[in-house]
């Protein structure tokens, strides 16, 4: 046998249940809210200091098919266009959150390589754009996100939640545990023969 709820208890869980439904509502609105304030585009620049020369550090980059090998999160890179040189100029990654397509737009050997993505369906866009300079000690790179987020739920989450500039972190973390392990397998064009 079942004991019945009593009338006020129904009524008590109810205005409980209802309360909560509209902090939930009300706390969304406010994310959104946010999310629509904050401007579509932003800037975050991080910088590192590596151990190898800045033709290691460039052909680090540059080997997007070398990615998964390093980088953490990267499942597969497909190269889908390369240029004259045999270098990659469009390839596409793939990770837990999707595949995205990437573009590369400038690439100047040992010092510059810029990215962007080429993915014109997707709920955020822009470019990443690598800096090499050489050091006493090897080679800064300074990396610079020109992003941009539409969604104003993802804008909210990219400022206040994962910060604009957790991927460059996480890039420069996992480049320089690959230079550390690999910096003499990587070829220095400093030394190639004519």
């Amino acid at each position: 046998m079942t004991t019945p709820i009593h009338p006020r208890a129904r009524g008590r869980a109810r205005r409980v249940l209802l309360g909560v439904a509209a902090l939930l509502a009300l706390a969304i609105l406010v994310v959104l809210t946010i999310g629509w304030l904050l401007p579509v585009q932003h800037r975050a620049s991080r910088a590192a200091t590596f151990s190898a020369s800045p033709e290691q550090v460039f052909a680090l980059v540059t080997a997007v098919e070398r990615y998964p090998s390093w980088r953490e999160g990267v499942r597969r890179v497909e190269v889908v266009a390369r240029g004259a040189d045999g270098s990659a100029t469009r390839f596409s990654e793939e990770s837990a959150d999707g595949t995205i397509l990437f573009e590369v737009t400038e690439r100047i050997p040992a010092r510059r390589v810029v990215t962007r993505i080429a993915d014109p369906s997707l709920p955020f866009g822009g470019r990443w754009t690598f800096e090499l300079s050489p050091t006493a000690g090897g080679t800064a790179l300074r990396i610079t996100e020109d992003g941009e987020v539409y969604n104003p739920l993802f804008r909210f989450a990219s400022r206040y939640v994962m910060g604009h500039a957790s991927s460059i972190e996480r890039w420069l973390r996992d480049a320089r545990g690959a230079l550390a392990t690999t910096t003499s397998a990587l070829p220095d064009r400093r030394d190639r023969s004519p």
